[in-house]
């Protein structure tokens, strides 16, 4: 087996690093090619990309790729970490020209600096305010032209004049059973796992349909086989996804936390989500945005105007009988 101390280590090993390494998604692969050919024909930088979908699909993995394919420096930043004008201003003047910058949760950046973001992606300009008070003026700057790759898990939170100006928005969709399965082979291969094909499926049909978390699952096995010298079988599998709290259909600690609170502590719902987060002890953000959209799409919790509700599935799920009426 490969030597990989880290998940940092891991993860780069497994990173595509073109699209056509890249699995899965082929709509957004196809789209893309065309988008940056384009751009390469006409020694023009490419227009501002806008990548929506759920974690762990590969919005970071493609706007690396977005600037290696156009043959320039990328620039990593994200929402949360730019909280001032000044800071988004001091990013964007020192920018290359055809540099991509990289925001990650762009629906978190404040309201500020998506104003001065707007300017900067549609005229390439700022307008840096000098001075304080009423002798304070008003100089712009101009940048050079870059391209601006956003990611967000939540699309619906971006006002409409940021999204009107990102010229191409891809909707990354959960990757299919089979998809998956070419994900974790790959990725077996680069860092020296020998897996039959059982277990391939049995790692696959637990991954939720994100390769992020075939991959993290992958190094979980990974772990076991190096400890317990055993072969790559669906047995080991689920020993070792067994020893990590990852449960038959895929649901791990927290999953099973929420189904848990909201039918035992609220009658199975409905519950607000800020009230469900408090109760299980984590950020409405994760819930929101890691755990209940899986947990819909399997359909063990639906959401209503009043909350979020359990399904039958998920009350026959932990072998609890639901009240007649619920």
């Amino acid at each position: 087996m490969t030597d990989i101390d880290s998940d940092d280590a891991f993860e780069g090993t497994l990173r595509p690093s073109s699209l056509d390494e890249f699995i899965g998604q082929e709509k957004v692969r196809e789209q893309l090619s065309v988008m940056l050919s384009a751009a390469r024909i006409e020694n023009r930088t490419p227009d501002h990309v806008l990548l929506a979908g759920p974690p762990g699909l590969g919005k970071t993995t493609l706007a690396v790729i977005v600037a290696r394919e156009s043959g320039s420096p990328l620039r990593m930043s994200s929402g949360p970490t730019i909280t001032h004008t000044g800071d988004l201003a001091a990013v964007l003047s020192s920018l290359t020209e055809g540099e991509t910058l990289f925001i990650d949760e762009i629906h978190r950046l404040p309201r500020g600096v998506e104003e001065m973001l707007y300017i900067a992606m549609e005229d390439f300009r700022i307008d840096i305010m000098v001075g304080k008070g009423p002798g304070a003026t008003t100089v712009p700057l101009q940048l050079a032209p870059f391209t601006l790759v956003g990611a967000t898990t939540r699309s619906g939170l971006l006002p409409a004049p940021l999204r009107d100006r990102f010229g191409y928005t891809a909707h990354l969709e959960y990757y299919e059973a089979g998809e998956i399965e070419f994900v974790i082979r790959r990725s077996a291969r680069l860092v020296g796992i020998e897996l039959d094909s059982h277990a391939v499926n049995e790692l696959a049909r637990r991954s939720r349909g994100t390769p992020r978390i075939a991959n993290r699952l992958l190094r979980r096995v990974r772990d076991y086989l190096v400890v317990h010298g055993s072969a790559g079988s669906r047995d080991a599998v689920n020993a070792a996804l067994t020893v990590f709290d990852i449960d038959d259909h895929g649901l791990d600690r927290l999953d099973r936390a929420v189904l848990t609170t909201l039918i035992d502590t609220f009658g199975g719902g409905p519950a607000g989500i800020t009230t469900l987060a408090s109760a299980v002890g984590e950020e409405r953000d994760t819930l929101e945005s890691v755990v209940e959209p899986y947990l819909v799409r399997v359909g063990l919790i639906a959401r209503t105007p009043r909350g979020r509700v359990a399904t039958p599935a998920a009350w026959a799920l932990l072998g609890k009988k639901q009240p007649s009426g619920l």
